[in-house]
């Protein structure tokens, strides 16, 4: 039931973040052929019907079949011929087409850490996505930007946990049951619905079950006019928050009063917003694509905060992920962070990346004040956490980092790649050196400092060959790391943490 990754040849399909890699890079391929390659190989072999394929690129539209055979030409262009030298994509003329390829199948793990441990003594819910009801099929990101502020404004709700929505998206289009996604997530309660745009009117349907005995607590249907969309998210949080509280203790923080966050009026920003958002992430050529979009819903409202912060994570991304100018992407990320801080001091988003602008500096003390108010808005921002387990680190408080960073992924079960790679910075911190090496050796994780700690992982084991092997791997794309300098620049509190470091590296073979 864990969402399932394929791969075929150099390929290979990631079919919860619906995103194709040859060679472990990510492959600029649209909307519509990636879907059809999904439909393909979840098929196993099996022809495809045509009216099926159809129904999986462009649901509830209709199109011509024409439509279906150009998008599959473009396809195979992408896709080429397989290493045997014949087509991945059979025609069977007047049916449909099948998936010809030796194909494997690579079951997802189960999360690092049980979501269970922390979720059982507390309320807990995870809100899936909604079903786009809209004749426009374009018209998801919509859907998925409703369901990514209804899980930040319960977030806020005390007493409530939250799974964070990179988790409760990778369930997304997939056929089970709730009950199973429940237990997977570790949760108690699921909230599912719909949402339907057209011509300027927004429905929303929406119900809450408690997955154990799949018991409807409450269900309801939310109509309005497309420019009130955010008067009805509010009535929204508050009647789930009121129906939760029928049955559990919570406190009724939201039963009266809106959104506290500053929302857009402007419908069109607000799709700029939620487009721009999901991209941030994705690739090098997502956050390129995620800063144009944002920058457009800054446009139409300058005093859109969340989309300044945005802008401050695709900065920081742009210089630590994607080895662009480090110097001039900090900066920027910084002035966007210290942007969307004065339009909505409410936007623990907008305290979470100032809290990171500060730790990337240095400065200790601001990085702790952010995050701290970061989290007091929103008890269950999981980003926050993890980034926090490093500043725990740096602080010498190494047995803190790992909490922090368990107790976010088991908020965020099926997280980004780099919540390992932070998980297994605070294990090598405290010592948990098999457990550095379990996390650091994660497919997700692929990030280039990874390599670097799960050297010293190896060698503070006693792995030397291992140990060698990984640090030359990381030398052969920064030919030019010495050990010694990189200890220089860390703003570690106590000598001896910085030592720990540097004897693992030394030990592995890195330069000094």
């Amino acid at each position: 039931m864990v969402p399932l990754r394929f791969a075929f040849g150099p390929f290979v399909l990631d079919a919860r973040d619906g995103a194709l890699f040859e060679h472990g890079l990510p492959v600029a391929i649209g909307s519509k052929p990636l879907a059809l390659l999904q439909a393909l190989v979840e098929a196993r072999g099996q022809v495809v019907p045509k009216a099926a394929l159809m129904d999986a690129a462009w649901p509830n539209t209709y199109v011509e079949e024409s439509n279906l055979t150009v998008q599959i030409a473009a396809l195979r262009r992408r896709l080429r011929v397989s290493p045997d030298g014949e087509e991945w994509i059979a025609t069977f003329p007047r049916v449909g087409y099948r998936f010809t390829g030796p194909l494997t199948i690579q079951q997802r793990e189960a999360p690092i850490v049980d979501p269970s441990r922390a979720l059982e003594a507390d309320p807990s819910i995870a809100v899936l996505p909604f079903a786009n009801m809209s004749l426009d099929p374009e018209q998801a990101h919509f859907a998925d930007g409703l369901v990514d502020d209804l899980i930040t404004d319960l977030s806020k709700v005390p007493g409530l946990l939250v799974i964070a929505s990179h988790s409760s998206f990778a369930f997304k289009a997939m056929s089970a049951d709730t009950q199973s996604i429940a237990k997977e997530l570790g949760v108690r309660y699921v909230i599912e619905g719909s949402v339907r745009r057209v011509a300027g009117q927004v429905r929303i349907g929406i119900h809450l079950t408690e997955a154990t005995t799949s018991r409807c607590l409450w269900a309801e249907r939310f109509d309005g006019d497309l420019a009130d969309v955010f008067r009805l998210q509010d009535q929204v949080v508050r009647k789930v928050v009121a129906a939760l509280a029928n049955v559990l203790p919570l406190e009724p923080a939201l039963d009266d009063a809106p959104s506290t966050r500053r929302r857009t009026t402007i419908i069109e920003a607000y799709d700029f917003l939620v487009r721009g958002r999901v991209l941030v992430m994705h690739s090098p050529a997502g956050n390129d694509l995620a800063r144009t979009l944002l920058v457009k819903a800054a446009e139409l409202d300058p005093n859109l905060a969340e989309a300044y912060a945005w802008l401050a994570v695709s900065h920081y991304n742009a210089a630590i992920h994607y080895g662009e100018d480090f110097n001039a992407n900090q900066a920027l990320g910084l002035a966007y962070a210290q942007k969307a801080m004065s339009l909505d001091m409410s936007d623990p988003m907008a305290h979470s990346v100032l809290g990171f602008a500060r730790l990337c500096e240095g400065i200790l003390e601001e990085a702790e004040s952010a995050f701290q108010t970061a989290l007091r808005i929103n008890p269950n921002h999981a980003d926050t956490m993890v980034n926090m387990a490093n500043l725990r680190v740096l602080q010498g408080r190494p047995g803190d980092a790992v909490e922090l960073a368990e107790n976010a992924l088991r908020l965020n079960p099926y997280p980004p790649g780099w919540y390992y790679w932070d998980l297994g910075f605070a294990y090598y911190a405290a010592g948990h050196y098999t457990q550095a090496v379990r996390v650091l050796r994660k497919e997700e994780v692929g990030r280039l400092p990874a390599k670097r700690i799960l050297a010293a992982s190896l060698a503070q084991l006693g792995q030397f060959a291992e140990a060698h092997e990984e640090a030359r791997r990381f030398l052969e794309i920064n030919p030019g790391f010495l050990a010694s300098r990189w200890a220089a620049t860390q703003p570690f509190r106590r000598d001896e943490d910085r030592q720990h470091f540097l004897d693992g590296y030394i030990k592995a073979g890195l330069p000094l």
